[in-house]
Protein backbone atom coordinates (compact mmCIF):
# COMPACT_ATOMS: atom_id res chain seq x y z
CA UNK A 1 0.00 0.00 0.00
CA UNK A 2 2.97 2.49 -0.66
CA UNK A 3 0.25 4.86 -2.50
CA UNK A 4 -1.61 5.17 0.73
CA UNK A 5 -1.87 8.57 2.10
CA UNK A 6 -4.88 9.11 4.21
CA UNK A 7 -7.17 6.68 6.36
CA UNK A 8 -10.81 7.11 7.20
CA UNK A 9 -11.58 5.31 10.54
CA UNK A 10 -15.20 4.60 11.98
CA UNK A 11 -15.21 5.24 15.72
CA UNK A 12 -17.37 3.12 17.42
CA UNK A 13 -17.14 -0.68 17.35
CA UNK A 14 -13.92 0.31 15.54
CA UNK A 15 -11.67 2.29 18.06
CA UNK A 16 -14.16 2.21 21.31
CA UNK A 17 -17.28 0.44 22.63
CA UNK A 18 -19.41 2.51 24.20
CA UNK A 19 -16.32 5.13 24.83
CA UNK A 20 -14.00 2.70 26.07
CA UNK A 21 -10.90 1.73 23.65
CA UNK A 22 -10.84 -1.95 22.28
CA UNK A 23 -7.34 -3.41 22.82
CA UNK A 24 -4.74 -2.28 21.41
CA UNK A 25 -6.55 0.75 19.30
CA UNK A 26 -4.61 3.23 21.26
CA UNK A 27 -1.71 2.12 20.23
CA UNK A 28 -2.51 1.47 16.56
CA UNK A 29 -3.60 4.56 16.09
CA UNK A 30 -0.18 6.89 17.32
CA UNK A 31 1.75 4.32 15.11
CA UNK A 32 -0.25 5.29 12.58
CA UNK A 33 0.27 9.25 13.22
CA UNK A 34 3.77 8.21 13.62
CA UNK A 35 3.75 6.73 10.12
CA UNK A 36 2.69 10.32 8.88
CA UNK A 37 -0.58 9.41 7.54
CA UNK A 38 -3.62 11.80 7.34
CA UNK A 39 -6.65 10.65 9.46
CA UNK A 40 -10.61 11.71 9.73
CA UNK A 41 -12.32 9.93 12.02
CA UNK A 42 -15.59 9.23 10.42
CA UNK A 43 -18.92 8.42 12.41
CA UNK A 44 -22.24 8.17 12.30
CA UNK A 45 -22.86 8.59 16.02
CA UNK A 46 -25.23 11.76 16.46
CA UNK A 47 -25.53 11.62 20.25
CA UNK A 48 -21.86 13.86 20.49
CA UNK A 49 -20.92 17.22 19.18
CA UNK A 50 -17.47 17.08 17.31
CA UNK A 51 -15.34 18.68 20.20
CA UNK A 52 -16.94 16.28 22.95
CA UNK A 53 -16.28 13.50 20.84
CA UNK A 54 -12.84 14.43 20.17
CA UNK A 55 -12.49 15.47 24.11
CA UNK A 56 -13.77 11.81 25.20
CA UNK A 57 -11.36 9.94 22.88
CA UNK A 58 -7.79 12.30 23.85
CA UNK A 59 -9.00 11.64 27.42
CA UNK A 60 -8.65 7.91 26.49
CA UNK A 61 -5.06 8.27 25.00
CA UNK A 62 -6.01 8.61 21.45
CA UNK A 63 -3.96 11.45 19.63
CA UNK A 64 -7.03 13.19 17.99
CA UNK A 65 -8.51 16.64 18.16
CA UNK A 66 -11.78 18.23 16.92
CA UNK A 67 -10.56 18.63 13.74
CA UNK A 68 -9.96 15.14 12.96
CA UNK A 69 -13.74 14.26 13.79
CA UNK A 70 -16.59 14.37 10.35
CA UNK A 71 -19.78 13.24 12.11
CA UNK A 72 -23.25 12.78 10.45
CA UNK A 73 -24.48 16.05 11.88
CA UNK A 74 -21.83 18.20 10.23
CA UNK A 75 -22.13 16.75 7.51
CA UNK A 76 -26.19 17.08 7.76
CA UNK A 77 -26.16 21.32 8.25
CA UNK A 78 -23.79 21.31 4.77
CA UNK A 79 -26.44 19.24 2.93
CA UNK A 80 -29.13 21.74 4.53
CA UNK A 81 -27.15 24.75 3.79
CA UNK A 82 -26.85 23.63 0.46
CA UNK A 83 -30.07 21.74 -0.68
CA UNK A 84 -32.72 23.38 1.36
CA UNK A 85 -31.16 26.55 2.43
CA UNK A 86 -33.34 28.96 5.13
CA UNK A 87 -35.46 25.63 5.63
CA UNK A 88 -37.18 25.22 9.10
CA UNK A 89 -36.49 21.77 10.29
CA UNK A 90 -38.04 19.65 12.71
CA UNK A 91 -35.35 16.98 14.82
CA UNK A 92 -36.10 13.86 15.65
CA UNK A 93 -32.66 12.90 17.65
CA UNK A 94 -30.94 11.70 21.00
CA UNK A 95 -28.53 13.41 22.02
CA UNK A 96 -27.57 17.60 22.03
CA UNK A 97 -25.95 18.16 18.06
CA UNK A 98 -26.97 21.64 18.06
CA UNK A 99 -22.92 22.65 17.86
CA UNK A 100 -22.98 20.76 14.62
CA UNK A 101 -25.78 21.90 13.28
CA UNK A 102 -24.96 25.36 12.96
CA UNK A 103 -26.85 27.64 10.90
CA UNK A 104 -29.83 24.97 10.60
CA UNK A 105 -33.36 26.60 11.65
CA UNK A 106 -34.90 23.96 13.99
CA UNK A 107 -38.77 24.27 15.12
CA UNK A 108 -39.61 24.46 18.45
CA UNK A 109 -42.35 21.94 18.77
CA UNK A 110 -42.71 22.09 22.53
CA UNK A 111 -44.61 19.26 24.66
CA UNK A 112 -47.34 18.77 21.42
CA UNK A 113 -48.22 14.98 21.10
CA UNK A 114 -51.16 14.65 18.93
CA UNK A 115 -49.04 15.31 15.70
CA UNK A 116 -50.71 18.12 14.31
CA UNK A 117 -49.91 21.62 12.68
CA UNK A 118 -50.62 23.30 15.92
CA UNK A 119 -48.95 21.12 18.02
CA UNK A 120 -45.54 22.45 15.73
CA UNK A 121 -45.82 25.70 16.56
CA UNK A 122 -48.45 26.84 14.71
CA UNK A 123 -49.12 26.78 11.05
CA UNK A 124 -46.66 29.61 10.29
CA UNK A 125 -43.94 27.42 12.00
CA UNK A 126 -44.41 24.03 10.46
CA UNK A 127 -41.50 22.38 9.23
CA UNK A 128 -40.20 22.19 5.85
CA UNK A 129 -37.60 19.54 6.54
CA UNK A 130 -38.02 16.62 9.33
CA UNK A 131 -34.32 15.23 10.46
CA UNK A 132 -33.77 11.82 12.04
CA UNK A 133 -30.65 11.67 13.65
CA UNK A 134 -30.13 8.32 16.67
CA UNK A 135 -32.22 6.54 18.07
CA UNK A 136 -33.08 6.92 21.63
CA UNK A 137 -35.82 7.69 24.81
CA UNK A 138 -37.26 10.43 22.42
CA UNK A 139 -38.31 8.11 19.46
CA UNK A 140 -41.97 8.01 21.07
CA UNK A 141 -44.69 7.48 19.61
CA UNK A 142 -45.66 11.12 19.62
CA UNK A 143 -42.69 11.88 17.98
CA UNK A 144 -42.58 9.67 15.86
CA UNK A 145 -46.55 10.65 14.57
CA UNK A 146 -45.48 13.79 14.67
CA UNK A 147 -43.17 13.03 12.04
CA UNK A 148 -45.36 11.61 10.07
CA UNK A 149 -47.93 14.23 10.42
CA UNK A 150 -44.95 16.73 9.15
CA UNK A 151 -44.40 14.83 6.46
CA UNK A 152 -47.91 14.02 5.02
CA UNK A 153 -48.30 17.56 4.62
CA UNK A 154 -45.40 18.10 2.20
CA UNK A 155 -41.84 18.26 4.78
CA UNK A 156 -38.67 16.62 2.80
CA UNK A 157 -36.89 13.65 5.17
CA UNK A 158 -33.56 13.84 5.74
CA UNK A 159 -31.83 11.37 7.70
CA UNK A 160 -28.34 11.30 9.03
CA UNK A 161 -28.01 7.14 8.48
CA UNK A 162 -29.63 3.91 8.33
CA UNK A 163 -27.92 2.05 10.79
CA UNK A 164 -30.58 -0.27 12.20
CA UNK A 165 -28.66 -1.02 15.20
CA UNK A 166 -25.15 -0.45 17.05
CA UNK A 167 -23.13 -2.55 19.84
CA UNK A 168 -22.81 -0.84 23.52
CA UNK A 169 -21.60 -2.83 26.30
CA UNK A 170 -24.94 -4.43 26.79
CA UNK A 171 -25.05 -5.92 23.56
CA UNK A 172 -26.75 -4.79 20.04
CA UNK A 173 -28.82 -1.86 20.52
CA UNK A 174 -31.74 -0.46 18.22
CA UNK A 175 -30.86 2.43 15.93
CA UNK A 176 -32.86 5.20 13.55
CA UNK A 177 -32.92 3.21 10.84
CA UNK A 178 -35.41 0.78 12.03
CA UNK A 179 -37.92 4.14 12.78
CA UNK A 180 -37.03 5.33 9.56
CA UNK A 181 -38.18 1.99 7.59
CA UNK A 182 -41.27 2.51 8.93
CA UNK A 183 -41.92 6.26 7.94
CA UNK A 184 -40.82 5.96 4.46
CA UNK A 185 -43.05 3.10 3.94
CA UNK A 186 -46.48 5.40 5.84
CA UNK A 187 -45.50 8.77 4.90
CA UNK A 188 -44.45 7.01 0.94
CA UNK A 189 -41.37 9.18 1.20
CA UNK A 190 -37.53 8.50 0.41
CA UNK A 191 -35.22 10.34 3.09
CA UNK A 192 -32.36 11.94 1.85
CA UNK A 193 -29.05 10.32 3.72
CA UNK A 194 -26.38 12.26 4.45
CA UNK A 195 -23.81 10.12 6.86
CA UNK A 196 -22.98 6.73 5.63
CA UNK A 197 -23.19 5.24 3.41
CA UNK A 198 -24.35 8.29 1.53
CA UNK A 199 -21.57 8.97 -1.33
CA UNK A 200 -21.39 12.25 0.10
CA UNK A 201 -20.06 11.56 3.30
CA UNK A 202 -17.22 9.97 1.83
CA UNK A 203 -16.37 12.83 -0.83
CA UNK A 204 -16.46 15.32 2.24
CA UNK A 205 -13.63 13.16 4.24
CA UNK A 206 -11.92 12.95 1.34
CA UNK A 207 -12.18 16.82 0.50
CA UNK A 208 -10.93 17.53 4.29
CA UNK A 209 -8.51 14.86 3.62
CA UNK A 210 -7.19 16.40 0.27
CA UNK A 211 -6.97 13.36 -1.29
CA UNK A 212 -8.23 10.99 -4.05
CA UNK A 213 -10.38 7.91 -3.44
CA UNK A 214 -7.08 5.91 -4.79
CA UNK A 215 -5.04 7.01 -2.23
CA UNK A 216 -7.40 6.37 0.89
CA UNK A 217 -8.07 3.44 2.61
CA UNK A 218 -11.89 3.13 4.83
CA UNK A 219 -11.92 0.88 8.55
CA UNK A 220 -15.17 -0.30 9.74
CA UNK A 221 -16.70 -2.98 11.32
CA UNK A 222 -20.49 -2.30 9.37
CA UNK A 223 -19.56 -4.51 6.49
CA UNK A 224 -22.70 -2.44 4.64
CA UNK A 225 -22.56 1.15 5.22
CA UNK A 226 -18.66 1.51 6.22
CA UNK A 227 -16.72 -0.52 4.28
CA UNK A 228 -19.04 -1.62 0.53
CA UNK A 229 -19.84 2.05 0.43
CA UNK A 230 -16.61 2.92 0.80
CA UNK A 231 -15.34 0.76 -1.87
CA UNK A 232 -18.85 2.06 -4.08
CA UNK A 233 -16.77 5.15 -3.82
CA UNK A 234 -13.57 4.16 -5.19
CA UNK A 235 -11.40 3.83 -1.43
CA UNK A 236 -10.13 0.41 -0.41
CA UNK A 237 -12.15 -1.75 2.07
CA UNK A 238 -11.32 -2.87 5.70
CA UNK A 239 -13.59 -4.53 7.51
CA UNK A 240 -13.11 -5.29 11.53
CA UNK A 241 -14.47 -8.13 13.16
CA UNK A 242 -15.66 -5.80 16.41
CA UNK A 243 -18.51 -3.95 17.08
CA UNK A 244 -21.38 -4.72 15.37
CA UNK A 245 -19.67 -7.20 12.93
CA UNK A 246 -22.04 -10.51 12.67
CA UNK A 247 -20.43 -13.63 10.75
CA UNK A 248 -24.21 -13.75 9.21
CA UNK A 249 -24.45 -9.86 7.90
CA UNK A 250 -20.56 -11.16 6.35
CA UNK A 251 -21.79 -13.66 4.91
CA UNK A 252 -25.02 -12.41 3.25
CA UNK A 253 -23.54 -9.28 2.32
CA UNK A 254 -23.73 -7.38 -1.53
CA UNK A 255 -19.85 -7.50 -1.88
CA UNK A 256 -16.64 -8.65 -0.72
CA UNK A 257 -14.09 -6.06 1.88
CA UNK A 258 -11.11 -5.62 0.44
CA UNK A 259 -9.29 -6.62 3.66
CA UNK A 260 -11.03 -8.64 6.35
CA UNK A 261 -8.69 -8.07 10.09
CA UNK A 262 -9.71 -9.64 13.70
CA UNK A 263 -9.34 -5.53 15.47
CA UNK A 264 -8.45 -2.17 14.58
CA UNK A 265 -5.08 -3.35 16.43
CA UNK A 266 -3.87 -5.05 13.57
CA UNK A 267 -4.43 -2.36 10.82
CA UNK A 268 -0.48 -1.16 11.64
CA UNK A 269 0.76 -4.72 10.26
CA UNK A 270 -1.38 -4.75 7.43
CA UNK A 271 0.08 -1.22 6.29
CA UNK A 272 3.38 -2.82 6.77
CA UNK A 273 4.40 -0.22 9.37
CA UNK A 274 7.24 -0.81 11.52
CA UNK A 275 6.41 -2.41 14.30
Amino acid sequence: MESLRALLIDIDGVLTVSWEPLPGAVEALREIREAGLAVALVTNTTSRTRASIAETLSGAGFPVTAEDVLTAPAVTAAHLAEHHPGARCSLLNSGDIGEDLEGVELVDEGAGDSGDAEDAGGSGTAPDVVIVGGAGPEFGYAALNRAFGHLQRGARLVAMHRNLYWRTAAGLQLDSGAFLLGLERAARVEAEVTGKPSPAFFEAALGRLGVGADRALMVGDDIESDVLAAQRAGITGVLVKTGKYLPETHAQANGTPDHVLDSFADLPALLGLPQ
